[in-house]
């Protein structure tokens, strides 16, 4: 039986966790609020003390934290990954970090003679319960196709986009992308609303033109009715869109819109809606608007 360690256990980890549980892998898992392993402890999963502990035995490490901060205490700090794991360790790391942080954390883990994918998923609280998750992969390829089992328990499909920053390159520009569509749905929502249109049939007729898409479809309906729980927090969207502006002036590269948009979530972020839906940007358009 092939063991894994989980470290991560929030509203995405959890539920990736339990579904290699089910898949049959034999499961370590730590988290550092202990009561979130509760759920997975009585199904059978161990508890580790540290994500050291974790990994110890492990064959394969399946990380997904906030940011690069926790990333690198996770996999690089006293108690990390990379310096108690066993010699040929595979790390898949699906937290959304920058691509810098990916390549730091795969070429201390290499020092140390282990394989460090930077694995980002594409998906939401639906998808990764559904095992419906997308994960873009950077690093080695061999150990890429030996997580392949892994990668089926948790999603329907794997692509690996390069070497080392790549998984986290790509997972930056999707998520600026969602993020500017939710601003221009939101701008959108504010009209259709001052121009007393039916919410749901806005909605209907929206998704059958060409800016139909899967944002639209899963966020408009959460601005016009006010709805606002947490499938991704604000706060977090705010994150990776600082990301994509700090990989995006590595590269040298304009991205005016991306600044734009940005601002609306650190606004919002700074109006106290982070822990909120990303989908309440509308909020602070609405806001702005009713000061008008």
């Amino acid at each position: 039986m092939t063991s894994v360690a989980f470290i991560g256990l929030g509203a995405m980890g959890s539920r990736m966790a339990a579904n290699l549980h089910a898949a049959g892998f034999a499961l370590t898992v730590w988290n550092r609020d202990k009561a979130k392993t509760k759920p997975l402890a009585e199904r059978g999963a161990r508890i580790a003390a540290s994500p050291a502990d974790a990994a110890k035995n492990a064959e394969f490490v399946v990380s997904i934290v906030a940011d690069d901060a926790a990333t690198r205490a996770i996999m690089l700090g006293p108690d990390g990954v990379v310096g108690a794991a066993a010699q040929g360790t595979i790390i898949l790391d699906c937290s959304t970090n920058t691509a810098a942080m990916a390549r730091e954390a795969a070429a201390a883990a290499a020092a140390r003679g282990l394989i460090y994918l930077d694995s980002p998923v594409s998906g939401s609280l639906a998808q990764a319960q559904g095992k419906e998750l997308v994960f873009m992969v950077g690093g080695d390829a061999g150990a890429f196709d030996r997580a392949q089992p892994l990668f089926r328990a948790m999603g329907r499909m794997s692509r690996r986009m390069g070497s080392s920053g790549a998984g986290a390159t790509i997972k930056l520009v999707n998520n600026m992308i969602s993020a500017a569509a939710q601003v221009a749905i939101a701008e959108g929502a504010q009209v259709c609303e001052a121009a007393g249109l039916d919410p749901a049939a806005a909605v209907e007729v929206l998704m059958e033109g060409a800016a139909g898409c899967r944002v639209l479809k899963m966020k408009l309906p959460k601005m016009f009715n006010r709805e606002f729980s947490p499938q991704f927090q604000l706060e977090l969207m705010d994150k990776d869109v600082r990301y994509f502006l700090q990989l995006a002036s590595e590269l040298d590269r304009p991205v005016p819109l991306a600044s734009l948009v940005r601002s609306h979530y650190q606004a919002g972020k700074r109006g106290g809606l982070g822990k909120l839906d990303s989908s309440a940007v509308f909020l602070r358009s609405a806001a702005e608007e009713a000061k008008k």
